[in-house]
């Protein structure tokens, strides 16, 4: 997302939900910040049996950030017990008006219909899942983070190396066809498209789409990257960098 976007969204209210049973407990810290970054997190939940040796890991972090625990029996052995408890809590929540957001952490499809409800109301959702997480909860988010990403930060220098020059991982999609289409999307009658723009189309285009996927920390870098393909302008204005940019022919 945008810095512009981010600014516009920095006062919002984020209900954070977390599905004790399909999250990293290790990464709660990452999932915070994250979170942040799109306003304050006001609401922080975090669901499942309480009373299982697997809600071990989140007790040691718990009470550090600040969440509530929400206690939630297994009725069936080996069934996740905290997803419907957590989408009755997150409709309470949605329909208090106490938010203006909500960050829905798991990587479970139980939830899309939940993302879904949510965006239909004109509320901001994002998602926090691993890169198994279905595509149709993925999509049914304004914005979804793989935690992958989050945990980008933790390579060794040598595996930072392996992916300059922005070579791609194998198997890793090629962004070129994606990055062309947003493109297409935000382009102007002067024939450039204000990187804003841009990254807004790419949201819309994919909500799990993120530059670090691709070993960057910036839209900018990483278009920078296919000079082959396009022009970059930098202009400063008003103490702020302005980035456009055209399809080469």
């Amino acid at each position: 997302m945008t810095d512009e976007n981010l600014k516009s969204l920095s006062r919002n209210k984020i209900a954070m939900l977390i599905d004790g049973d399909n999250a990293q407990a290790g990464l709660l810290s990452q999932m915070l910040v994250e979170a942040g970054r799109h306003g304050q997190i006001t609401l922080r939940r975090i669901y499942g049996d309480w009373t299982t040796n697997s809600m071990n890991s989140w007790k040691e972090t718990l009470n550090f950030h600040a969440f509530q625990p929400i206690q939630q029996f297994r009725y069936t052995v080996g069934k996740n017990a905290t997803d419907s408890a957590m989408i009755i809590d997150a409709m309470d929540i949605l329909h208090s008006g106490v938010v203006d957001g909500f960050c829905l952490v798991s990587s479970d499809s139980d939830y899309t219909r939940l993302a879904t409800r949510i965006r239909e109301t004109g509320i901001f959702v994002m998602g926090i899942g691993e890169k198994k997480t279905p595509k149709p909860f993925v999509n049914a988010c304004d914005l979804f983070v793989y935690t992958e990403n989050l945990v980008a930060a933790k390579r060794t220098p040598a595996q930072s190396s392996q992916n300059k020059g922005g070579a791609r991982k194998k198997g890793e999609p090629d962004p070129l066809p994606l990055l062309t289409q947003a493109f297409e999307m935000a382009v102007q009658q002067d024939g450039w498209a204000s990187l804003a723009s841009m990254g807004n189309a790419l949201y819309q285009l994919d909500p799990a789409f993120d530059p670090r996927t691709y070993g960057h920390k910036q839209l900018s870098k990483m278009i920078g990257k296919f000079k082959e393909r396009f022009e970059v302008r930098i202009k400063e204005m008003d103490g702020s960098t302005l980035f456009h940019v055209k399809l080469k022919e």
